[in-house]
């Protein structure tokens, strides 16, 4: 036995008893009698870092008298409840939505789950749903065709739909605008509608978002698609045989992991997909030459949107056919060294703060170098409470458009908040189902008109290597900084 005192707080417990031969699990029991810290809550620092529930006391070096430092929040005493039990299937409609924590499902139309799943992913993103509010409700800029903007408004009616229903809603108007924007999306056969990717039908809505809600006619910020999902890239293009090279700037809505017998993970994938060869005429060699063009992101969005390469071309069956090639993706992605090196730099100082700040809540010492801010001038955000967020890393604007008295600053860092995954071996026919990350930190599968509870651990199965669903489209949220 092992006595120390432990701090937690302002309060201090002398000779409290350790026996070394049971693991730290049992002490920390000891300390929840105590304090009514749980143990699952309870950072005890002891040399070396944090005391691990298994760790071997022999190894810890805990001395006798020795004083231990605990942080934790305890448990709240339970009051009596003032009133009786209410079933969720009791309250009114409005009141189900609130306590379910999500929306309601989409009823399939006829092989339109590619398009449920779409619209699922991105009614996810909040910023989004905000900007489509403000889309008036008639009328349109001379700028804009009928088409995008009656697109536009069904968008924002069915979002609308969803975040007041709990019973499955059906997208009929929202469909017929598509097929009638996008006429491929009322393909038919055999006199049913073909299925059809759900990748074209989430690029295509998104151009179409990007044009309307930049309009004069909108009080939207006039970048707001842009913003929220654009990807900024700065190519170097070069031919080693004529010396010749020049570079370009481009934007994008995605990112594209590219799937070989080399890759395994998703950032094996996105490497690759910074690297291509082309061939075209050399006009110092006067024929054509081979090309290495690299790319570097130099403007990261609020959201950040992975297309896995699954399908390709079969010439000899002539249809589309599918990698099945199993490829892990992260619950948090660091893109960092996939920037530019201005971009890097740009990045630099909000993830050392991150950091700094993380490394606070586990009790540690916050870095000299940048610790200089004061805490009352640093927040943490996940991006759900933010409006915009730049695509350089740095300034945001307030929703009336005036600079922000404090900033958002991207740190390079993403959490997973949506998958879209295909079940099939083909695009042209198969399944598709959305998997969405809800407000309280669950996860919901949306298969068409039937919304169900996941844990985290089913959504990182969804990574291919069989018949069941895999990723095709990944879409993270920004971790940032605001100072």
């Amino acid at each position: 036995m092992v006595a120390v005192s432990v701090k937690w707080q302002k309060e201090v417990y002398s000779n409290v008893e350790i026996d070394t031969s049971q693991p730290p699990y049992v002490f920390k029991c000891q300390l929840y009698d105590l304090t009514g810290v749980p143990p699952e809550r309870q950072k005890i620092m002891v040399k070396g870092g944090l005391l691990k529930d298994d760790a071997d006391w022999s190894t810890v070096g805990v001395k006798q008298g020795q004083k231990l430092m605990m942080m934790g929040t305890a448990d709240e005493i339970v009051k009596a409840p003032e009133k009786g039990p209410v079933f969720v299937e009791d309250l009114p409609e409005e009141e189900q939505v609130v306590a379910l924590g999500h929306s309601a499902g989409l009823i399939n139309l006829g092989n339109t789950c590619y398009m449920n799943s779409t619209v699922q992913c991105l009614h996810s993103v909040p910023e989004l749903k905000s900007a489509l509010l403000r889309y008036p409700h008639s009328g349109r800029s001379n700028e804009l065709d009928q088409t995008s903007h009656m697109l536009t408004a069904a968008t924002r009616d069915l979002f609308g739909e969803l975040d007041k229903s709990v019973k499955p809603v059906a997208p009929m108007q929202f469909w017929m605008v598509l097929r009638k924007k996008y006429p491929q999306f009322g393909q038919l056969h055999n006199g049913g509608f073909m299925q059809q990717d759900a990748e074209e039908c989430w690029t295509q809505l998104l151009y179409t978002l990007s044009q309307s809600l930049r309009s004069p006619g909108s009080s939207e910020n006039p970048d707001t698609v842009k913003a929220l999902f654009g990807i900024e890239f700065v190519s170097r293009t070069h031919c080693q045989e004529s010396g010749e090279e020049s570079s370009e700037t481009e934007s994008v809505y995605s990112l594209k992991c590219h799937i070989s017998q080399e890759v395994n993970h998703l950032h094996e994938g996105l490497k690759h997909g910074l690297k291509s060869e082309l061939e075209k005429a050399s006009p110092a060699l006067g024929r054509s030459a081979i090309y290495l063009k690299e790319s570097r992101i130099s403007g990261l969005p609020r959201y950040l949107t992975i297309q896995f390469v699954r399908f390709f071309w079969k010439r000899e069956s002539n249809q589309k056919a599918k990698i099945l090639r199993k490829v892990d993706f992260p619950l948090e992605l660091d893109v960092y060294d996939l920037c530019s090196d201005d971009l890097r730099k740009n990045l630099e100082t909000p993830r050392q703060i991150l950091r700094d700040e993380e490394g606070k809540k586990l009790g540690l010492k916050a870095n000299e170098k940048s610790s200089g801010s004061k805490d009352s001038d640093v927040k943490m955000t996940d991006g759900e409470g933010s409006s915009t967020a730049s695509g350089e890393a740095s300034a945001t604007t307030s929703q009336e458009g005036n600079p922000s008295a404090k900033q958002t600053h991207l740190t390079g860092i993403y959490d997973l908040v949506a998958v879209l995954t295909h079940k099939g071996r083909s695009a042209d026919s198969g399944h598709y189902v959305a998997w969405v990350k809800q407000e309280n930190g669950k996860w919901i599968e949306f298969d068409d008109d039937n919304p169900t509870p996941q844990r985290e651990e089913d959504i990182t199965r969804l990574s291919g290597g069989g018949d069941w669903h895999m990723a095709y489209i990944c879409m993270y949220m920004a971790r940032t900084i605001t100072m």
